[in-house]
């Protein structure tokens, strides 16, 4: 798989492409039917290679940077999970004023045409483009007459809900993993290295692999949750291993201000996680978050958090 950075990075020779445009953020199930069906236009087309073009930052980071989305990928992630869904090749597009303020004419040209060589172009059929968002799937119709490229617009999957990056977002504010897994396809997953708390987890019997949960990714509203830790550094330790999963500041303990993923594999007190890279997915939501009055209370609402993700995970006692 080639990711290029920019547009110069793109080599001049590269064969006739088909193209998918889009910020694919999350890329969910919506974004992979786009990808589904540029292989199949690829495959009837003869052309070798599928390339998705996607943007960074976020656009509305740039144009309205105060309504700037949390992202669900960042775009390491983003990349891997493009390759997942079929797709060859990446450019990422630097977004900035002046590719905002480029005609729906001169990005094709530059970007469809010049860049990437299209033979196709597959989008979503709300897809738009160039200065104020001037082009739509019409427009790529339009010139793809001219610039020997046929253009498709996908309608929208999902429902009753539109399946798109937006409500995933509302799904996890609202605490609905189950909701953010539906319209993925797979679990919402948070991606860290493992930084030392202040151990209170470990004095009361539960220690955590705490990643912060702060920036511009966007985690699940903060409660507890059942789900899985995996190492992400060689040593799988098995694979995934079940979690229960508390997202928040933590609000029985005075002095904690950022919100942390914070992650107690059932059964385990012998793990050695520090500066380990891990991926936390999350599976259903236990609780809201609470304060306790004593310590006593929350060790025993801990105890009941634990069966609950065990039994949400079919996971046996001696787990």
């Amino acid at each position: 798989m080639r990711i290029w950075r920019s547009l110069d990075e793109v080599p001049s020779d590269v064969d006739r492409t088909v193209v998918t445009i889009g910020n694919f953020d999350g890329v969910h199930l919506g974004h992979q039917h786009v990808i589904r069906r540029a292989r199949e236009v690829a495959e009837a087309r003869g052309v070798g290679h599928v390339v998705a073009v996607t943007f960074d930052p976020h656009p509305i980071a740039v144009l309205r940077p105060e309504h700037a989305p949390t992202m669900l990928s960042d775009i390491p992630r983003r990349v891997e999970l493009l390759h997942d869904a079929g797709i060859d090749d990446v450019l990422v597009l630097p977004f900035t004023r002046a590719v905002a303020d480029w005609t729906p004419e001169e990005f094709v040209d530059r970007v469809i045409v010049e860049g990437l060589h299209a033979a196709a172009v597959v989008v979503g059929a709300n897809f738009r483009f160039g200065h104020r968002a001037a082009g739509d799937v019409g427009t790529l119709r339009e010139m793809g007459q001219g610039d020997d490229f046929v253009a498709e617009g996908i309608p929208l999957d999902g429902g009753p809900q539109v399946w798109s990056s937006t409500y995933v977002r509302s799904c996890l504010a609202a605490g609905d993993v189950e909701g953010a897994t539906e319209a993925l396809g797979r679990p919402f997953t948070v991606r860290g290295t493992v930084v030392k708390g202040d151990r209170r987890g470990r004095e009361l019997g539960y220690p955590t692999a705490n990643v912060p949960a702060t920036g511009s990714l966007a985690a699940p509203a903060d409660g507890v949750y059942a789900g899985w830790l995996r190492r992400l550094d060689g040593d799988a330790d098995g694979g995934p291993m079940p979690a229960a999963i508390s997202v928040g500041t933590n609000p029985t303990f005075e002095g904690i201000r950022d919100r942390r993923v914070e992650s107690y594999v059932l059964g385990r007190d012998d793990l050695e996680l520090y500066g380990v890279p891990v991926e936390v997915a999350f599976a259903a939501r236990i609780r809201g978050m609470q304060r306790f009055d004593s310590i006593e209370d929350l060790v025993q609402t801990m105890e009941e958090d634990c069966e609950r993700a065990r039994l949400i995970l079919g996971v046996p006692e001696t787990a």
